[in-house]
């Protein structure tokens, strides 16, 4: 039997290659999409401590300093908050155009290995055609040749 070469062998390689690529890609972005949302988490978990803070501020005598203090901290920590959410929404995008390029990276995947696919079968046929030749021209040499062997004996 010979030996099956796919004249398209390299692109679907390459096509390999590229969906490797494209789903490093897409881990590296949920990677970033995680690490931001962390971020946010402990931003939000400031803001809590800090709220706590002025609520005991309130209760306690009033130091004016300190509770203008802890206001002005809570107002900064807003607006990182209000950036890191936009940083996060940033992240989520990039994440987004990764996985749509990793989707169309394995469609194209599939694609090659469906036309890899198709070809081996054609080329299986083939050769089962070959052989199913080869075959019928020995059988018919065989009786040939026994036929003339008994013309000559008979």
């Amino acid at each position: 039997m010979a030996k099956f070469k796919y004249r398209m062998q390299n692109i679907l390689d390459i096509k390999q290659k590229l969906e490797e690529a494209a789903k490093m890609e897409f881990s590296e972005a949920n990677a970033r999409v995680l690490e931001e949302e962390e971020k946010l988490s402990a931003l939000h978990g400031r803001k809590r401590m800090y709220e706590a803070e002025a609520k005991r501020l309130r209760k306690e005598k009033l130091h004016v300093q300190e509770i203008k203090n802890n206001t002005q901290a809570l107002s900064v920590l807003e607006e990182m908050i209000k950036q890191q959410k936009s940083e996060v929404e940033k992240a989520k995008q990039i994440q987004e155009e990764k996985r749509l390029v990793l989707q169309e990276a394995m469609q194209e995947r599939k694609t090659q290995e469906r036309l890899y696919e198709n070809a081996f079968t054609e080329f299986i046929q083939e050769e089962n055609a070959k052989e199913g030749r080869e075959i019928d021209e020995l059988t018919s040499y065989k009786y040939g040749r026994k036929s003339r062997e008994e013309v000559k004996h008979g």
